[in-house]
């Protein structure tokens, strides 16, 4: 065989192909407390070096510490309970919500305390605070050393129920939601709800239509529950509402970890129902639409568009926006009479997904499915109707 062929073909290989599975475990822990020195929860997810304790940086939400100004005492009391596991190296407060992921000033500020506190890919950086917190913080994680081990302890409705269960990271860029990130899953995820007691009214309720998201399309029983109690949502009863957030998040890890995709590989997204133009809504507003009042209204314009589009019922649609509306949101913004800047959002939406759209539908509550085209014509259609629920 001459010299001069390629290596591959004196080898006699033209292809390597085998496949990679990468083993991991999902983890997400309900409770109550968890910095309580008798909980070992959270001591025994962090695993020591052989040679003694590892460290952990802690980062905060600002606004979380501002409810809570014993939380940092909290934490030391809890390192010094444990410390035959870890060693507390630093605890950093960053700003939260989306401000947070609209400029790279956070996302920054914790690399550089992970490489000034000599946090290793042995080490774990535990965030705490709501859905934007645990993305910066994902992001920083998933990027330094290739994938620092990240512990998520989200403190909202939201996070609880939604964001802080997946395995998505990531801050704006370009005016567009998550076009930098990662996709990583934490050692864990613990849902604290004590920490839910100190949410405003805003974010308390914003955690809920991401319940009503997840049950359109996947839940029909579920949806009849929060239906029955979207009127007792502000009362802030735990034992009756937890249920409905824990459940939830069960429904978006048994997507995540059953649903055959979990990096997103493929262009269908169920989770993301209505989030096209709540992506667009909160950039149009200056983010003053918190994420969770958007994704009420995108699921509510995109339920009644499955109706004017004749794949569900119009009663159907009109029942699941009075739904939401009961829970106190308002389902129209004045920005979303800008319907051509609105509809920008399904071509970004489009590019973000690769080049084919995928929208998903509702053919009935609790059945979503997989749409690839838009009529606007119908959307605006549904559009004039949602202002009924404004």
């Amino acid at each position: 065989m001459s010299s001069s062929q390629p290596i591959a073909a004196r080898l006699g290989v033209d292809r390597l192909e085998a496949p990679i599975t990468v083993g991991t475990l999902h983890r997400v822990y309900f409770g109550s407390d968890f910095l309580s020195a008798e909980n070992v929860t959270l001591s025994n997810l962090i695993e020591p070096k052989p040679d003694g304790p590892t460290r952990a940086l802690f980062v905060l939400d600002q606004s979380l510490s501002t409810c809570w100004p014993d939380l940092e005492e909290r934490i030391r009391e809890y390192q010094a309970a444990h410390a035959d596991r870890f060693t507390l190296t630093k605890i950093l407060e960053l700003p939260g919500g989306e401000a947070s992921k609209n400029s790279s000033r956070a996302y920054e500020a914790l690399l550089q305390a992970i490489n000034d506190e000599g946090i290793c890919r042995q080490s774990y950086v535990v965030a705490m605070g709501g859905g934007a917190l645990l993305d910066v913080a994902g992001y920083a994680a998933s990027t330094s050393h290739r994938g620092v081990r990240l512990i998520r302890f989200p403190t909202t409705t939201l996070s609880q129920g939604d964001s802080g269960i997946g395995v998505k990271n990531g801050i704006n860029k370009f005016g567009k939601k998550n076009f930098l990130g990662a996709f990583d899953v934490p050692i864990a995820v613990l849902n604290d709800e004590k920490y839910l007691t100190t949410l405003s009214d805003r974010d308390w309720r914003a955690g809920f239509s991401e319940a009503v998201k997840v049950a359109l399309i996947k839940d029909g029983p579920f949806y009849d529950e929060v239906e029955k109690i979207a009127g007792r949502v502000m009362e802030r009863d735990h034992d009756l509402l937890m249920p409905i957030v824990h459940r939830s998040a069960e429904l978006h890890f048994r997507h995540i970890v059953e649903g055959g995709d979990p990096f997103e590989r493929t262009v269908a997204r169920p989770l993301d129902f209505g989030h096209w133009s709540a992506h667009k809504i909160e950039q149009m507003s200056d983010f003053s639409v918190l994420h969770g009042e958007a994704v009420a209204t995108g699921v509510a314009l995109d339920t009644l568009y499955s109706a004017t589009a004749g794949h569900l019922g119009m009663d159907s649609a009109i029942r699941a926006c009075q739904c939401l509306k009961d829970m106190g949101f308002s389902l129209h913004h004045p920005v979303m009479d800008r319907h051509e800047d609105l509809f920008e959002g399904i071509e970004e939406f489009r590019q973000h997904l690769g080049g084919e759209l995928a929208v998903t539908l509702l053919k009935g509550i609790g059945e979503g499915f997989t749409c690839h085209e838009i009529d606007l014509s119908k959307m605006e259609e549904a559009l004039e109707r949602l202002k009924d629920f404004s």
